[in-house]
Order: C-alpha cells, then sequence, then structure tokens
C-alpha cells in the first residue's frame, strides 16, 4: 500500500483524531504485523510438536516479523486474497524446506480472528485503560477538591436541592470506574482460534491426537484465551462485549461533556473551559468563549455511539461462515480510537477546569428560599400533619405572590406550631439556613473517591 500525506487520508481519524499511539496496534500496518506473529506462533508450537524444525520454526518467525502492509497489499493485487498474500509474502523469505509450514493447516480466519483479538486486547491495555484511567484521577482530584464547594443540583434543568460540586463529579468518578473495570474485564475474554474452516479441527486433527490442547498451545503462545466454540470464525460475543462497555463507557464522558458544557452557558457560568491567550471562539464574534471540547467529546460519542449497530449485526454469520462482517469488522478498531481520542480531550479540558464558586454560591441564592419546602414539608410530616406537602406546597405559591420568604411564612402560620416546637435544633438550623441542607454530600463525595482511587490502584 503507498504511503499517502495524512492530508489526503480520507477519515479524520486519521489526520486530526487519531493518537499515534494506537498505530501500534490499530493501523494496516499493526494489523498485518499481528496476523504475522500468529503465524509465527503456529510455526513454533509445530516445532515443538516436532512437525517441523526449530530452525524452521524460527525461519519463519524471522520471515513473519519483517512482512508490512505495503508488499502484503502488493502481493494481494495478484491473489485477490488477503492471507493467502500474507503467507505467499512470508513464504517468499523462507528456504524451500520451511515453504511447506507456512500457515501448515490453518484456515485465514484462524488466523485473523485471533490477531484481532490480540491487537484489540493490547490497544486497550497499552493505550486505551492509561489514558481512562488519567481521566479518573483528574476527576477525583476535582472532586475531592471541590466537596464541599455549594452547588445547586439540577433536576428537569430547574433547581432542586443544594448539593456540592465535588458530590456532582462524583456521580462520574463512579459511572466511569465501573466502565474502566468493564473494559478491562472485556478485553481479557477476548479470544482466538485454531479449529480450522469450519471449526471441527478437520486440519489440524490430521496432524495431531489432541487438536484443542494444540489450539490452546498456539494460543498460550499469544497469551490470548481460546474461543470456547468455533465455526470457521471465534464465536462474536467476546468483541461484542468489549465494544458495548466502549460505548457505554463513551457515553458517561457525553454525559459528563453534556453537563459541563451546560454549567457554562452564560446564564449559569458556573465552570468554563480554559481559553488561551490568542484563542478564538468565534469568527465573527471576539468575545465568544466557547465551550469547544466538551462539545467536541459529545460530538464524537454521536459518531461512534451507533456502530454497536454494527457490532451486532456482525454476530450473525449464515452456517459455519459468510463474508458479511469481513468489511464491517475492519472500522471496529476506529471505535476505540474515537473514545480514546474522547478520553484524552476531556482529561485536558476538566484538567485546566475554571470553576467558579462564588457564581454556583449566586446562582444557589437564586433559589434559596424555596428549597427550604422539602425538609419543611417532611418534618412536619414526620412530627404528625396530616397533609404536610399540599400545605407547604400552598404555602410557596403564598411566598410567591407576595415575596415572602418561606420559613418566615411557616413561622407565622399558627396551624403549624404545634408541628414547629417539636423540631430539634438541627433541624431548625436547616429550615432557616437552607445552604446546610446537603445531606452527606461531602461525605459521599469522600466515600466514592476513595473506593476508586483504591480499586484502580491510582
Amino acid at each position: 500500500m503507498p504511503n499517502i500525506d495524512s492530508f489526503d487520508a480520507i477519515s479524520p481519524l486519521d489526520y486530526r483524531y487519531a493518537d499515534k499511539a494506537l498505530q501500534e496496534f490499530l493501523s494496516e500496518n499493526a494489523r498485518v504485523r499481528y496476523e504475522a506473529r500468529v503465524e509465527a506462533a503456529l510455526a513454533r508450537v509445530l516445532a515443538k510438536r516436532g512437525i517441523c524444525t526449530k530452525e524452521t520454526a524460527d525461519e519463519i518467525a524471522k520471515a513473519a516479523e519483517t512482512i508490512n502492509a505495503q508488499e502484503v497489499y502488493a502481493e494481494e493485487a495478484i491473489t485477490k486474497h488477503d492471507i493467502r498474500a500474507l503467507v505467499n509474502c512470508i513464504r517468499n523469505k523462507v528456504s524451500e524446506k520451511a515453504k511447506p509450514y507456512a500457515h501448515f493447516s490453518a484456515t485465514s480466519y484462524d488466523i485473523v480472528d485471533t490477531a484481532n483479538a490480540l491487537r484489540y486486547k493490547d490497544a486497550v491495555k497499552e493505550v486505551l485503560i492509561p489514558n481512562l484511567n488519567a481521566l479518573e484521577k483528574t476527576l477525583i482530584e476535582l472532586a475531592l477538591a471541590y466537596k464541599n464547594s455549594l452547588q445547586m443540583g439540577r433536576t428537569h434543568g430547574q433547581h432542586a436541592e443544594p448539593i456540592t460540586f465535588g458530590f456532582a463529579l462524583s456521580y462520574y468518578v463512579s459511572r466511569l470506574g465501573k466502565r474502566i473495570k468493564t473494559i478491562e474485564n472485556s478485553a481479557n475474554e477476548l479470544a482466538g482460534k485454531f479449529s480450522g474452516a469450519v471449526g471441527a479441527y478437520n486440519a489440524s486433527s490430521l496432524l495431531v491426537s489432541d487438536p484443542l490442547q494444540f489450539e490452546k498451545e498456539i494460543m498460550d503462545e499469544l497469551q490470548l484465551k481460546v474461543s470456547e466454540a468455533s465455526t470457521q470464525i471465534a464465536e462474536p460475543e467476546p468483541i461484542a462485549d468489549l465494544i458495548h462497555a466502549l460505548i457505554s463507557c463513551f457515553s458517561v464522558l457525553a454525559n459528563l461533556a453534556d453537563d459541563m458544557r451546560n454549567l457554562q452557558r452564560s446564564e449559569i457560568a458556573e465552570v468554563g473551559e480554559a481559553f488561551e491567550a490568542k484563542q478564538v471562539g468565534s469568527s465573527t464574534m471576539p468575545h465568544k468563549r466557547n465551550p469547544i471540547n466538551f462539545e467536541n467529546v459529545k460530538s464524537l460519542y454521536k459518531q461512534f455511539m451507533p456502530r454497536i449497530i454494527t457490532v451486532y449485526l456482525d454476530q450473525i454469520s449464515e452456517h459455519q461462515r459468510d463474508l458479511t462482517n469481513s468489511a464491517s469488522q475492519r472500522f471496529t478498531g476506529e471505535i476505540i480510537a474515537g473514545l480514546n481520542e474522547a478520553v484524552k480531550r476531556l482529561n485536558r479540558t476538566c484538567g485546566k477546569l475554571a470553576i467558579d464558586s462564588s457564581r454556583m454560591i449566586e446562582n444557589f441564592n437564586k433559589s434559596k428560599e424555596m428549597i427550604v419546602a422539602e425538609p419543611l414539608y417532611i418534618l412536619l410530616a414526620f412530627y404528625g400533619h396530616p397533609d404536610a406537602h399540599e400545605h407547604v406546597k400552598k404555602l410557596t405559591l403564598d411566598a410567591g405572590k407576595n415575596g415572602k420568604k418561606l420559613n418566615e411564612l411557616a413561622l407565622e402560620d399558627a396551624s403549624l406550631q404545634s408541628y414547629l416546637k417539636k423540631f430539634t435544633e438541627q433541624q431548625k438550623e436547616i429550615i432557616e439556613n437552607p445552604e446546610k441542607y446537603i445531606g452527606i454530600a461531602a461525605e459521599k463525595t469522600e466515600k466514592i473517591c476513595n473506593h476508586w482511587k483504591g480499586e484502580l490502584k491510582l
């Protein structure tokens, strides 16, 4: 395959979003290298079994190490078959004595599915998980730093009850932590196969008396699990499980990004992306400071989330094999690359996030007097009021009409006096000082953050 300038590439992943660290696992050269590694592993096991000599296996392994996509593509132009092209390239670099043992008893998808499982596992382990852990660490540090910073909680876009900003972030610490573990576990479940053209070990059973053990030895060479059952292809569910874990993680990032983007709205203005001196927010409005990175993460999510449908469709293959997943599965690595870009971008942005605690208090004060409605009604009901919710609702309407504080109206209400007398000093303080009505937000934040610091060894 000829080299091309990055600006001649078609996919934005190539010229804009891809992490170079992932090229080692997800590029076309990487695909060919990993397939060649599987061929080398096969040769080594053949030698261990005495089917070929160690020297022959070493020849094949050495040749496999030198293979690149450009030469395989040149050969494929002749063979019209990518794996046969790979095998021919290996055969061209070994002695006549070694040639028969290149790809010996293998079918194409013994190589393809095993190589894909291995490279996706490596990409997740070596690149994605470290970046996810870095983001989790950033969120934990922010959550703990702002665990006591008062913020108005919002439901349905409306002011609800007070929380802290750290508590709001701890929600994402928990969700992301669980996704990291799920991704890690799913990657470890990826499996290869060496069961032949229909999965019944027809070819390998001609050579060995224990084809299942033979298959396991090849996977052991690659440090991969064995697909418990297979046809010409490995069971597709482990890949589907991994991609589901990646997409659901992407959902967490998109949700966090959307929350932060909304908190940057001019009328809320509680957080803001860092803005560099020469940065431009708009080509026509010099005053603009747009949440471009948060919006970019959500935009990437919109691109990659629907691809889970293709992954599910790829679980279906007629009888022992059809080719309806052969083109679509070549795009699987892009999902890893897209998520990885979102993770890195979100980490950079959150690491430099401007947080305006005074603005949070200012916004809180807009609804400060009304939020005592919940603790007031609950305490009245606790002390025996027969219709506390309805009564407090009427008081909120009166407060809105008269411009009075809700707690003042409650104290003036003769019908409530017998109940109010039962309130403890702590309960009275919450009614009089709504900013103290934050439950255990700080404690829960600490609990969540400390758990995930330990669980992920951050």
